[in-house]
């Protein structure tokens, strides 16, 4: 409780005296927990005050080829990485950070906003444009800040996810089987993308490297609309995105993130609507600080196939349920479709 009175009196700017608390697990698992704590802070005055915040653990892991990436989002919140923010794209507020030896502990601002499968198609373009000008940003101004993060993962990650999968053999030889239930044009796609892998990764490492999430997917994403739209002389609004869970954040390739926001436990319904809108917004708000006319491969749909062909026959192979078979396989047929767009 005395934590929580320490964390609350920098919350509240105030002296905190008594608190009373309830908590709520928002997720859970091995490596961590998130849970919300909420209640009524008291002050010296007399003051009270109901709160909501965001406590979450992560406990020491190793994540293949990524060691430090269990402690990446301490770092960066113990860094000046939040001065990299503005009002339309941020992150969490973080009251108190603890760094133990095999566990971090994070305080957390509480998000309120749409997020996960109620996300709009609308709301998709704008998180794509926002995350465009954020990196562009950071891309034309290269900020002193970023020179002195020493734990960010590195251009290598697609390439590691990919391979990493192309040797597993229960999806590698899966489609190449008889045994396979998926449609011969899925498989094709996914045969022909390994054939080209080496040409296509040539590709994609001359586009631009930028500050990347590596998790940016719809659970991770927070649209909050305005509160105030009484300025009509306003051109666009100022709604704001909020990214949550930064651990996988590193230096990759133009697109990257677009890739994730499209393909990761995809809206498959509007699926092909998020490719054909959320691609060229990305570009306007990165252009709007960097001129990035001269590219005209942006292979975002190569880096989905790349990162999301065989894990979605992962989900395909191993589904628990109908459903969750079903999903997979229209994720895959939309993806088939993309490639006929490009």
């Amino acid at each position: 409780m005395s934590d929580l009175k320490i964390v609350l009196s920098k919350m509240l700017s105030a002296t905190i005296t008594s608190v009373t608390s309830q908590n709520k697990t928002l997720q859970g698992g091995t490596i961590g927990e998130v849970c919300l704590i909420s209640g009524t802070a008291e002050t010296v005055d007399n003051k009270k005050i109901p709160y909501k915040l965001v406590l979450k653990i992560t406990k020491k892991w190793e994540r293949h080829g990524d060691p430090e990436s269990w402690r990446r989002e301490y770092d960066l919140y113990a860094s000046e990485f939040d001065m990299l923010f503005s009002d339309s794209l941020r992150w969490p507020k973080c009251y108190h950070h603890e760094l133990n030896e095999n566990e971090t502990k994070l305080w957390l601002e509480y998000i309120d906003g749409v997020s996960g499968v109620e996300l709009t198609p609308p709301m998709y373009e704008r998180a794509a444009k926002e995350l465009g000008r954020f990196q562009g940003k950071l891309y034309a101004e290269q900020p002193s800040i970023l020179q002195s993060l020493s734990n960010l993962s590195n251009t290598g990650y697609l390439k590691n996810f990919y391979m990493n999968y192309r040797l597993w053999p229960e999806v590698y030889d899966y489609i190449r089987s008889n045994d396979c239930e998926l449609p011969r044009e899925l498989c094709e796609m996914l045969i022909k993308i390994d054939e080209q892998a080496d040409e296509i990764f040539l590709r994609i490492e001359k586009l631009p490297i930028v500050l990347c999430h590596r998790d940016f997917w719809v659970t991770n994403i927070f649209y909050s609309p305005e509160t105030d739209v009484s300025d009509r002389s306003k051109t666009e609004r100022s709604d704001t995105i909020t990214l949550i869970d930064w651990d996988t954040t590193g230096w990759g390739y133009l697109g990257e993130d677009i890739a994730s926001l499209i393909a990761d436990d995809a809206d498959v319904i509007h699926m092909l609507e998020n490719f054909k809108n959320c691609i060229p917004a990305y570009y306007k708000g990165f252009s709007e600080y960097a001129d990035i006319s001269h590219i005209k491969d942006n292979c975002v749909y190569e880096i989905i196939l790349l990162m999301y062909g065989y894990r979605t026959v992962e989900g395909y192979k191993y589904a628990e349920t109908p459903e969750g078979k079903e999903l997979c396989l229209k994720t895959l047929q939309k993806i088939c479709e993309m490639g006929r767009m490009v």
